[in-house]
């Protein structure tokens, strides 16, 4: 080849390669996004609102609960309060009435007293013993009266169906009253304020 040649070779340009792939400018990759994920980001607000209406409901529902407890812890406060009142008005009473039994069952002994006491006596003998069953009789009365046992005054006083037991009737007798007692069987007695027996006695109608 001679120079020539060889100067020509080196002045023809280099053909231009075909751009490739590789020559392009890159761009950051993006990767796809997935359905779910597209419908949590787009709907995100709408699922956080409907979120606040089962809050409501359930702050209700626990409110109502909270309430029904309250409810029924001060019913049971109010029962127990009303419990230990009636125990304690029960107590008062046991207390207050204290000894009914035995006060009942002594009356009929002050009964038979009275009886003999009626009796008239004819000699000394029978004077000294009237005197000492007077002395016992004064005795059991004053005991019980100690005990709030005191007698229902009946004789001539209006007839009460709550403190007198009528036994019998009789018409009444120039200026009797209707409905007054005109004579005592049995006296009657109170324990305080309560009867312990009533009077038995005959009221005049």
């Amino acid at each position: 080849m001679t120079k020539q040649e060889k100067a020509e070779k080196q002045e023809k340009p280099v053909a231009e390669l075909p751009e490739t792939e590789t020559t392009k400018e890159e761009t950051p990759f993006e990767p796809e996004l997935e359905a779910d994920e597209v419908t949590a980001s787009e709907d995100g607000a709408p699922e956080e609102e409907a979120a606040k209406p089962d809050l409501a409901a359930q702050l209700a529902e626990l409110q109502k609960k909270y309430d029904d407890l309250e409810d029924s812890f001060l019913r049971s406060q109010a029962e127990i309060k009303n419990i230990q009142t009636r125990h304690q008005k029960e107590q008062a009473s046991l207390l207050k009435y204290d000894g009914q039994s035995l006060a009942k069952d002594v009356l009929p002994v002050l009964d038979n007293l009275e009886r003999a006491l009626a009796t008239e006596a004819t000699d000394e003998s029978a004077e000294s013993l009237k005197k000492g069953v007077q002395m016992t009789y004064d005795h059991m009365k004053h005991a019980l009266e100690d005990h709030g046992v005191k007698e229902i005054e009946a004789q001539g006083k209006t007839f009460d169906p709550t403190i007198h037991q009528a036994v019998q009737t009789v018409a009444v007798d120039g200026d009797q009253k209707a409905d007054t007692v005109v004579q005592v069987f049995q006296k009657g007695y109170y324990l305080k304020d309560r009867v312990l027996r009533p009077a038995m006695v005959v009221v005049a109608q």
